[in-house]
């Protein structure tokens, strides 16, 4: 990556910069690409779907209402990303597998870990904006991520 995240919001002002909630779990630390949503309540089944799916260097923003108490990624649904081609995730929640993700050409960053998995029962929502760390989340804007933040812009900034 040419970019980093205080470059671009020098570069761009108008760029919006999430909360520093955040911590990188993925064998990319610097990732970027067109927003995907899913909000995702206690259940990881639309964000495996659609890790199934090709990805097109997109980043799948996964709004799991900040719960703690079970990971929506892991592993295999990682492995599932890479190998469809999405540049990475943002997880508002939390991932397991940590040993494993930070092994894999993936960024993630989520809120924190936990061993527990989700229920699956087919909840969840595909493409609707979603909300949090401060920032409107909208499907088809831009996000890049580093080891210093998140941005969002409707446009591409690099």
């Amino acid at each position: 990556m040419s970019w980093t995240t205080p470059d671009l919001c020098d570069e761009h002002p108008h760029a919006v910069v999430a909360q520093p909630l955040f911590r990188g779990y993925g064998g990319k630390v610097a990732f970027c690409g067109r927003i995907v949503t899913v909000r995702a309540p206690r259940d990881n089944s639309r964000v495996r779907e659609l890790a199934g799916t090709p990805g097109q260097g997109r980043v799948l923003v996964v709004d799991g209402g900040g719960a703690l108490d079970c990971a929506l990624l892991g592993d295999q649904i990682a492995a599932n990303a890479v190998d469809n081609g999405w540049a990475g995730l943002l997880i508002h929640g939390c991932v397991r597998d940590v040993e494993v993700l930070a092994t894999l050409p993936l960024g993630v960053q989520a809120l924190a870990a936990c061993p527990r998995r989700t229920d699956k029962r087919g909840l969840g929502e595909v493409d609707v904006p979603v909300t949090f760390a401060g920032v409107d989340f909208v499907p088809g804007h831009w996000l890049y991520a580093d080891g210093n933040g998140v941005l969002v812009s409707p446009a591409p900034l690099a």
